[in-house]
């Protein structure tokens, strides 16, 4: 008896060791897993709220500007228009009226490069068509809203080229629905009408909604005064300008443009070409897309800079102004300009230091693109202010 208890109680002093030990282990591991759960909620809390935020208008504006192209026509009738990119395969919507009859037509992207366009539909009595551009495959595109159901007083962009200045933007409106009008061959039906200011060149912009970022329509007609504007909904035409896309036959597309058109560098259209890559570039530093702004230098620069030097001299500066711009010369195809520009920076809580700049650009074609050739920055001097209370 003596002995089997002798034998019994090294048994369950052993097995009350190991429930202790399992005990003790399952609930630090409980307490690891619900630190660690903690942590990941709120990394994903903070992801999510940060996506959920309205995208900000400056930014919305730079990729809006993006897709949208000035579109030139020549031929019996030449003509001046907009459009924007829509899909990965460089197709382009735009007004019928914009491209009809035309023998040539090019597009001039956001980075100021010119490329000819091959009319793939057309519409006969609706004002729509589309144009591909192989060389604009795969670039940036806003999101369609092809189900946009509109309310008076939405908030909305037209985006364009009116009389020749790329990628200007009007803000307004939407301050009417189903309007009927008639221009020329073309009817127009269950047209939204916009507060935005719709000049000649604006046709075949985008409109874009503000709040959700989205195109819902294609900026196609105004009154003579220019105050009421009206777009073409996307709903009406999203599904036959995408049977157009689906089924042009690249092999069928004739690039017809006039080859030397562009080729022979003409020193005013350089000069005018030059400070709009300029002032684009700038654009693209104030709102960070430091990636589209460093796409923009030539071989050189980014053989002297790295993406992350070049990102590190520019990356602290909160916001930048362009206070004067001057021409210097124009010679062997290449525009010479003087920048100055303040660059805000935060140095610390308290402070802000206003840095003054003369940076000094060359700008030239290189492989048949418009490029930052070369850029020399000088620091001339520094402005400290405090922001405490």
């Amino acid at each position: 008896m003596n002995y089997q208890i002798k034998k019994t109680v090294p048994l369950i002093l052993s097995m009350m060791i190991l429930l202790i030990g399992t005990f003790a282990i399952v609930s630090y591991y409980n307490s690891w897993q619900e630190t660690a759960l903690g942590s990941d909620n709120a990394i994903v809390e903070s992801v999510t709220d940060e996506e959920s935020e309205e995208p900000n208008l400056q930014e919305l504006i730079h990729e809006a500007q993006k897709s949208v192209v000035q579109i030139e026509a020549t031929g019996p009738h030449s003509s001046q228009g907009s459009g924007f990119v829509y899909n990965d395969r460089g197709d382009i919507i735009t007004n019928a009226h914009v491209v009809k009859d035309a023998d040539s037509v090019y597009v001039k992207t956001s980075e100021a490069q010119t490329y000819p366009g091959a009319v793939i539909g057309i519409g006969n009595s609706q004002d729509i068509a589309v144009i591909r551009v192989p060389q604009l495959a795969n670039s940036s595109t806003l999101e369609i809203d092809p189900n946009f159901e509109p309310n008076i007083g939405d908030e909305i962009l037209a985006v364009g080229s009116p009389h020749g200045f790329q990628n200007t933007v009007t803000l307004g409106h939407i301050s009417g629905t189903g309007r009927d009008i008639s221009v020329d061959q073309y009817e127009y039906a269950d047209l939204y009408q916009i507060s935005a200011n719709i000049s000649q060149g604006n046709s075949g912009g985008p409109l874009i909604h503000e709040e959700s970022g989205k195109i819902i329509g294609i900026n196609s007609a105004a009154t003579n005064e220019g105050t009421i504007g009206f777009s073409i909904p996307i709903s009406q035409i999203y599904e036959r300008v995408a049977m157009w896309s689906d089924t042009a036959n690249d092999d069928d597309l004739n690039y017809d443009g006039d080859p030397t058109t562009y080729s022979e560098i003409d020193q005013q259209s350089l000069k005018q070409d030059s400070e709009y890559l300029i002032k684009y570039f700038y654009e693209t530093l104030n709102v960070r897309d430091y990636f589209t702004a460093y796409s923009l230098l030539g071989i050189d620069v980014q053989s002297n800079y790295s993406y992350q030097d070049f990102r590190e001299l520019i990356v602290h500066s909160i916001d930048i102004e362009v206070t004067d711009q001057e021409l210097q010369t124009t010679s062997d195809h290449v525009a010479t300009f003087e920048v100055n520009s303040d660059h805000s920076i935060r140095t610390d809580e308290d402070t802000r230091e206003t840095h003054h700049y003369k940076t000094i650009y060359e700008v030239g074609y290189e492989n048949d693109q418009l490029r930052i050739l070369d850029l020399d920055r000088e620091l001339l001097s520094k402005t400290s202010h405090s922001t405490s209370n």
